[in-house]
């Protein structure tokens, strides 16, 4: 491999990094009952950015999205930020081999300072962190995967990407990395050919497995 290059592991954040999905799943199947009378909302709209949301559902509706931001900021303040199983040991392991770390995150910097707030080491665990104000298209679309691999002088070849979401899933696909489905969110079943491998959670993972099992793909 080229010495310039550098491994990198980008993950999102939702039902990656914290167990927060199920949280979200709640309140956005509320949201959705009560403003589009649509039942099991939460899941279609899992990874992607409130201004793609606002645009794809709420687009006629300016005084429902002032209303649903509003919730959405108080409910983010007070919601759990839970690490999920071993995901903070492996990030440790990857640090110590010299893989590159990004967070890929759809949720907005307001969001995140709420994250920093409960967990002050956050930061110090990653290399690099793109929030929706870092790109122009939401998940699916591969931009914020991409942006964050020339950010931390990586390849698609040389990169590794962590998702729940189909959303998030499909934006791995189609960067050209290797992608680990979480089954966090969606059952392992659902997702197995979104992703090029599956895990229920961190446990167990190490840098030499992530290469190892990308090598057997």
């Amino acid at each position: 491999m080229d010495p310039t290059v550098s491994i990198a592991a980008l993950f999102d954040f939702d039902g990656v990094i914290m167990d927060t999905e199920s949280q979200y799943t709640i309140l956005w199947n509320r949201l959705g009952k009560k403003y589009l009378a649509r039942e099991n909302f939460g899941p279609i709209i899992k990874g992607q950015t409130l201004i793609k949301i606002f645009d794809k559902y709420f687009s006629s509706q300016k005084e429902v999205q002032v209303e649903i931001a509003e919730e959405l900021t108080l409910f983010e303040k007070e919601m759990s930020y839970e690490y999920i199983p071993g995901v903070q040991s492996f990030m440790c392991d990857l640090r110590s081999h010299g893989v590159k770390i990004a967070v890929v995150t759809s949720s907005n910097l307001e969001k995140m300072a709420n994250v920093y707030k409960t967990h002050p080491e956050f930061k110090n665990q990653v290399d690099l962190i793109l929030t929706e104000e870092s790109f122009a298209h939401s998940k699916p679309n591969p931009e914020c995967y991409v942006k964050s691999m020339n950010m931390l002088h990586s390849t698609p070849e040389s990169a590794f990407v962590f998702e729940d979401s189909f959303h998030g899933l499909k934006a791995g696909i189609d960067s050209g990395a290797f992608v680990f489905g979480l089954a966090t969110t969606n059952p392992r079943e659902a997702i197995e050919s979104y992703a090029d491998y599956i895990i229920d959670d961190f446990s167990g993972m190490t840098f030499e497995k992530m290469i190892q099992l990308r090598r057997l793909k």
